[in-house]
C-alpha cells in the first residue's frame, strides 16, 4: 500500500502545499485528489511568487487588472482568488461528505499584517467574502498580535488556518484563541462549528538546530516538536472544558503538520510524513514530498497521544526550545514579507 492511502487510512487529512493555474488547467490538481488522497491545498506568498514568475498564466489577467488601474495588492488577491475557488470546487465533495471538517483550500492575509491584529481581522473578514466559498480558510498568523485576531475572526464564523506555528506553546496559544472564539459564539446564540486548523511547522528546526545539539541529538528535533505538539494538543481538546464544548457541538481545532518536505539533502523526502500519522491531523505537503510518498511504501506508526516528553533530551542537553520558536517565527514571517514583496515587485514588472 502506498504510504499516503496508508496515512489517509490511518485518519490524517493529506494536503498540497502548492497551487498554480497550470496545475488546476492540466488536470494534475484532480489526479492528486483521484490518485493520491489528496484532500485540500494551502498557498502563502512564497508559493505565488513562484507561480507568476514561472509560467505565463497569469499574464492576460495581471495585464487587464493593470489596464483597469488595479494596485499590486489588489491584482494578487483577485488572481489568487480565482485559483483558490477552482480548487475550494473541487474539494467542495470532501468538505460535504465530511460535515465541513476537511476539503479546505487556504489563502493568506498580507504578511505585512502580522503585528497588526485589527487589520487582519479586518482582511480576513474582506476576503472571505471575496471567496464566497465555505471551504476556504483565511491563514493568519500566530503571532502574539495575530492572536487576537483570529479570535474575533472564529467569532465572526470564519474559517481560519494559524500559521507560523513552531512549538507546542504556539498551538496551545492558537487553541486557546479558537476556543476563545467558539466559546462567544455560544455565548452569543452561534453555531459552534467553525472550521480552522493550527499548522504547526517542522522541517526548519533541523537545520535551524544542528549547529547547536550533539550528535545524537542532531536531525531529530523537527519530528520531537511535532510529536511534543501533538501530545500537548489532544491533552488541551480532552479537557473538561472542551468536554462541555463538545457538548454544545463544537469541534476541536485540528493539528496540522506543515513544512514537512526535508531540507536535509541528505535525508529522504519522506522523513517527516511517515513519522507523524495521527487521525483527525493535516499534513500538507510540498508536491515534491507527495509524489515521493505516493511512489513508495512505507511503514506508518500512529503517534500515541500519551507519549512521554519528546522535548526532555534537547532541554536536558541546554537548548532552549522557546526562545528558538520565537526566532523562528520571526524569521518566517519576516520571510513571508519579503516573499509578499517580490510578489508585488513581479506583478509590476508583468503589468508594465
Amino acid at each position: 500500500m502506498r504510504t499516503t492511502r496508508a496515512l489517509a487510512q490511518a485518519g490524517q487529512s493529506l494536503w498540497l502545499d502548492n497551487i498554480t493555474r497550470t496545475l488546476l488547467d492540466s488536470g494534475t490538481l484532480q489526479r492528486y485528489i483521484d490518485e493520491l488522497d489528496v484532500t485540500g491545498l494551502t498557498s502563502n506568498p512564497t508559493i505565488y511568487d513562484k507561480a507568476i514568475g514561472g509560467s505565463d498564466a497569469y499574464d492576460a489577467q495581471i495585464a487587464a487588472a493593470a489596464a483597469a488601474g488595479r494596485s499590486g495588492e489588489e491584482t494578487f488577491f483577485e488572481l489568487a482568488l480565482d485559483d483558490l475557488r477552482r480548487a475550494a470546487d473541487l474539494f467542495r465533495p470532501v468538505h460535504d461528505r465530511t460535515d465541513g471538517v476537511d476539503g479546505y483550500v487556504s489563502l493568506e492575509v498580507s504578511p505585512t499584517l502580522a503585528y497588526d491584529a485589527a487589520a487582519t481581522a479586518a482582511q480576513a473578514a474582506r476576503l472571505a467574502g471575496l471567496a464566497a466559498r465555505p471551504n476556504l480558510l483565511i491563514k493568519i498568523p500566530g503571532t502574539a498580535e495575530g492572536l487576537p485576531a483570529i479570535e474575533e475572526t472564529i467569532f465572526a464564523g470564519i474559517p481560519v488556518n494559524v500559521t507560523l506555528l513552531f512549538s507546542p506553546e504556539h498551538v496551545l496559544a492558537s487553541a486557546e484563541a479558537y476556543t476563545r472564539g467558539i466559546e462567544r459564539r455560544i455565548a452569543a446564540g452561534l453555531s459552534p462549528v467553525v472550521g480552522s486548523v493550527a499548522s504547526l511547522f517542522i522541517s526548519r528546526w533541523d537545520p535551524y538546530s544542528a549547529a547547536s545539539l550533539p550528535d545524537g541529538l542532531r536531525g531529530g528535533l523537527g519530528l520531537a516538536i511535532g510529536v511534543q505538539s501533538y501530545v500537548e494538543h489532544e491533552r488541551f481538546f480532552s479537557s473538561p472544558r472542551w468536554s462541555a464544548l463538545r457538548a454544545q457541538g463544537a469541534r476541536p481545532q485540528r493539528l496540522l503538520f506543515a513544512s514537512t518536505g526535508t531540507k536535509d539533502p541528505a535525508a529522504p523526502p519522506t522523513f517527516y510524513v511517515a513519522a507523524l500519522a495521527a487521525p483527525d491531523t493535516v499534513d500538507t505537503m510540498p508536491e515534491e514530498t507527495l509524489l515521493a510518498a505516493g511512489a513508495v511504501e512505507l511503514p506508518v506508526q500512529v503517534l500515541d497521544r500519551n507519549a512521554a516528553d519528546a522535548l526532555a533530551p534537547f532541554r536536558a542537553a541546554g537548548y532552549d526550545v522557546d526562545a528558538a520558536a520565537a526566532d523562528l517565527q520571526k524569521k518566517g514571517a519576516d520571510a513571508f514579507v519579503g516573499s509578499w514583496t517580490s510578489l508585488l515587485a513581479r506583478i509590476a514588472t508583468k503589468a508594465g
